[in-house]
């Protein structure tokens, strides 16, 4: 089996891959599995913590992503995190010093996402110590970045917000870069917005508004049912809202009902 791709619980001898999208754009890729599951040696883990209704048509949920030898060597990279983390960041330093990083582009997670203030504050180290590599990334971490990262960004570091997460209601589209994914590209035109399909890299270097086109996977579509991830999310949020409201409503009923019978 190539070093890249190691048997699980091994740590990957390379940490950075790079796919025909990524190659044409001068970028190369870091990514852990996506959303919540279970590791080979029992652990369980979640690296999208904010995840909303982005994880129920989830990219990096299907096709290659499913595949065993692809799934081995993301869970392979989550361990290294994992189990030793000063360990993997001096690893990923030492592999970003080779030439062929030096004005490249690595897409922090195609999968996954800043699960921790730790592992987010390894990568703003890991920024920082090659400072002739580019760094981007999507997230829906909005506390975590507001804490860590906005006060004194890495200046080769910049990311996108995106919604369908949990913390959608904190992102302002007026100050803050944000991403959203779109049925198609004729829903993005309409909104005003701009499209990252031609380049990834649109999505932290072009209008602040990016558009995502949807994935063309069937049961994805089926549940966007035309519409965008944040009125998706919307519309979550406030049927949790209205059902906490009609709980709340009942126990004040009950506890009423009780005092009245006594």
């Amino acid at each position: 089996m190539p070093a890249s791709l190691p048997e699980a619980g091994r740590r990957p001898a390379r940490l950075l891959t790079q796919n025909r999208e990524m190659r044409q754009i001068g970028a190369w890729n870091w990514s852990l599995p996506a959303w919540a599951g279970r590791l080979p040696d029992g652990r369980t883990y979640n690296t999208c913590p904010s995840a909303g209704v982005c994880a129920q048509a989830c990219y990096a949920r299907h096709g290659t992503y499913t595949w065993p030898v692809v799934r081995t060597k993301h869970q392979a990279n989550l361990m290294f995190v994992l189990d030793d983390l000063p360990g993997w960041e001096l690893a990923m330093v030492a592999e970003l010093g080779a030439a062929k990083f030096r004005g490249a582009w690595v897409r922090i997670h195609d999968s996954g996402d800043f699960f921790s203030d730790a592992y987010l504050q390894a990568w703003l180290h890991i920024c920082r110590a090659r400072p002739d590599t580019n760094f981007y990334a999507y997230s829906k971490e909005v506390d975590r970045f507001r804490r860590l990262v906005e006060p004194s960004p890495p200046p080769n570091f910049l990311w996108v917000f995106s919604y369908g997460g949990t913390q959608d209601f904190a992102l302002n589209p007026v100050v803050d870069r944000v991403a959203d994914v779109f049925p198609d590209e004729a829903a993005i035109a309409e909104a005003g917005w701009s499209s990252q399909e031609a380049s990834d890299l649109l999505a932290v270097l072009g209008p602040q508004l990016v558009g995502v086109p949807a994935n063309r996977i069937p049961a994805f579509l089926k549940r966007l049912a035309g519409r965008r991830f944040s009125e998706l999310q919307a519309e979550v949020d406030a049927e949790r809202t209205a059902s906490r409201h009609r709980r709340h409503l009942r126990l004040v009923v009950n506890d009423t009902g009780l005092a009245d019978a006594a």
